[in-house]
């Protein structure tokens, strides 16, 4: 894979990590878990719709897909798509540095066998 390819299989990763840290911001700014019932569903959809965190995420995922497909037509899908599990690392740190999340012994070994995992992908 060349740094052109790479780059754009990269922007896509972290476009769509950073995707559902806005999607998780927003859904915060809402203040906790969201319940749908018939009586609720169009005003919580309303409130959901005009986070601007969440917007942020939708534009991201926009752009993400758009920069994906670029990405995947210049490279095997056996490649590209695994390196989607770096959006589990970005995802991690991002979460830790900007929501506060916990990120506990097991999730950094986990997040260790990744790294692993797409360093040897990536060298093939």
């Amino acid at each position: 894979m060349n740094l052109s390819t790479f780059s754009f299989i990269i922007t896509g990763v972290l476009l769509n990590a950073a995707a559902q840290l806005l999607l998780k911001a927003g859904t915060n700014a809402l203040g906790g878990a969201i319940h749908l019932t018939m009586d609720n569903w169009f005003q919580t959809g309303i409130k959901v719709a005009t986070q601007l965190p969440i917007l942020g995420g939708l534009a991201c995922y926009v752009v993400s897909l758009v920069v994906w497909i670029i990405g995947l037509s210049r490279t095997d899908v056996t490649i590209a798509y695994p390196m989607l599990s770096l959006g589990y690392v970005v995802s991690a740190a991002g979460a830790w540095l900007f929501l506060g999340e916990a990120v506990s012994l097991q999730r950094l070994a986990a997040i260790g066998v990744i790294m692993v995992g797409v360093a040897l992908l990536a060298r093939t």
